[in-house]
């Protein structure tokens, strides 16, 4: 199982960076609409988001926080599929078949691993993601006093100009993180991290035994592999089952990891603190927020790392074998 890793590495990758870049305007909107709290919303709906997104701030607005993304998906997704196959490999020695219990352990050890990267650059592509909906929250006559924004850090208040009616200067990943790492050390950068083990472990307790048995239903012999269309399917029903069974800890993640808020926006100290909050002042509809863009998120980018894997284009730039397509 372990011998076909590079190769395994390489569709991950180049699956992670198409995915990124289909669905990336659909992330942002989500990050936007989980920041929003009642009474200042600036985007009624994920449309409605977008369209705003690229009046303001350009049809790249909706890359803001992109590069990040695509600097850190790869080795992701990486560390992902490598620890979820090498524990399955171990967790399946007697030769049978791995259990559903042992895929949702091999799923979750898979899921801890990875959040080394994710936080990070789940942290540092939030700020960047959420700066344009400030910007237009300030802009928006009669919600707020015309008085500066109120940021809670150094960092971000140089992100913004703050008169009214100028877009924001755009700040660099770069610049948050060195300026994060120089006021806070690196807890700076991973500040977040609970909530996201509490978000990316239960996805993958959920996704890939769901994953695995929907594609087995496929299989037409138990030996043979699902058709192309099957595993493609099944990819997107087991990720966006997985994302919206999530999403309250999504919501969670999203207010804690934002360092800026807008006036009158609470400050949270911890995971406890922000689901109580937000179930107070917001109601239960409020973790719901930002789903609909997360199921659509997820399912192409899981159905795209499905297909790449299926089509075989790592083993095919490591030379062991044809594309898929082709011998067929």
């Amino acid at each position: 199982l372990m011998q076909h890793l590079p190769a395994k590495l390489i569709n991950g990758g180049i699956a992670g960076i198409v995915g990124v870049t289909c669905v990336f305007p659909i992330d942002l909107a989500k990050t936007r609409l989980q920041n929003q709290r009642q009474g200042q919303q600036v985007y009624k709906s994920m449309v409605d988001c977008l369209i705003k997104t690229v009046r303001s701030e350009g049809y790249f607005g909706m890359y803001r926080g992109a590069a990040v993304n695509l600097t850190l998906v790869t080795p992701e997704k990486a560390i992902k599929m490598a620890a979820n196959d090498f524990f399955r490999c171990h967790l399946s020695k007697d030769g049978r078949g791995l259990t559903v219990f042992r895929e949702m352990l091999a799923g979750c050890a898979a899921g801890m691993c990875q959040v080394i990267i994710t936080t990070p650059m789940e942290m540092l592509k939030i700020q960047l993601q959420d700066a344009g909906r400030l910007a237009a929250q300030q802009r928006k006559p009669g919600i707020i006093p015309p008085n500066r924004l109120v940021t809670t850090n150094v960092v971000l208040s140089r992100s913004y100009n703050v008169v009214p009616n100028t877009s924001p200067r755009a700040v660099s990943a770069t610049q948050i993180a060195r300026e994060l790492l120089h006021s806070q050390g690196i807890q700076g950068l991973y500040k977040g991290l609970g909530a996201t083990l509490l978000r990316d472990v239960p996805f993958s307790i959920v996704y890939f035994p769901l994953f695995a048995n929907l594609n087995k239903l496929g299989k037409p012999s138990p030996d043979a592999a699902a058709p192309f269309y099957w595993s493609f399917i099944s990819g997107c029903v087991a990720g966006s089952t997985a994302a919206v069974a999530v999403n309250p800890c999504d919501v969670v993640k999203t207010r804690l990891q934002s360092l800026s808020k807008g006036a009158n926006e609470e400050t949270y100290s911890g995971i406890i603190d922000c689901f109580s909050k937000v179930m107070k002042r917001e109601g239960p509809s409020a973790f719901l927020k930002g789903a609909g863009c997360r199921a659509l998120v997820i399912a192409p980018l899981f159905g795209i790392v499905q297909v790449m894997y299926f089509i075989g284009v790592g083993e095919f730039i490591m030379s062991q074998s044809s594309l898929k397509l082709i011998s067929d």
